[in-house]
């Protein structure tokens, strides 16, 4: 039988990271439908240091191609060697929506991973491997957004 794989979610070709691919369209839109809400996590390598004002700015409501943008949460993990490691935490997935935010405040995006999707996490997966996702990962991406 001929099925059908939609990708939950898309990366643009700068970045790299979880995907999730599934041939249950329902749950496909389900899980990125804006109103729901599901969490992105992504590890982000800026050039340079982010002054407490970047941060904020980064963290306030903010407006990208004029586009009103839901809140975001960035915490900084190091700052060293001319670069700081980030990880941003989003609820909605605009078109290259973390590099336009770093760009509004003077910023470079030189690496973007995405780590997380909802209860789903990459954790040690190589790049370029796959893995089937677990009974309870299935489980609690099928509860979410309910409405089957």
């Amino acid at each position: 039988a001929n099925e059908r794989l939609y990708p939950v979610g898309r990366l643009d070709m700068y970045s790299e990271g979880l995907l999730i691919l599934t041939n249950d369209g329902e749950l496909t839109n389900r899980l990125t439908h804006p109103k729901n809400n599901m969490s992105k996590v992504y590890s982000v390598m800026i050039k340079g240091d982010i002054t407490p004002e970047q941060l904020s700015r980064l963290t306030s409501p903010m407006e990208i191609d004029g586009y009103k943008l839901k809140p975001v949460k960035v915490r900084i993990i190091s700052q060293k060697n001319g670069a700081t490691n980030t990880l941003f935490t989003l609820n909605e997935g605009r078109n290259r929506q973390i590099r336009k935010m770093f760009e509004a405040i003077g910023k470079q995006v030189v690496f973007l991973k995405r780590t997380g999707f909802g209860p789903i996490l990459l954790g040690g997966l190589s790049r370029g491997k796959a893995r089937l996702l677990r009974t309870k990962e299935i489980v609690s991406l099928s509860e979410f957004g309910g409405n089957f």
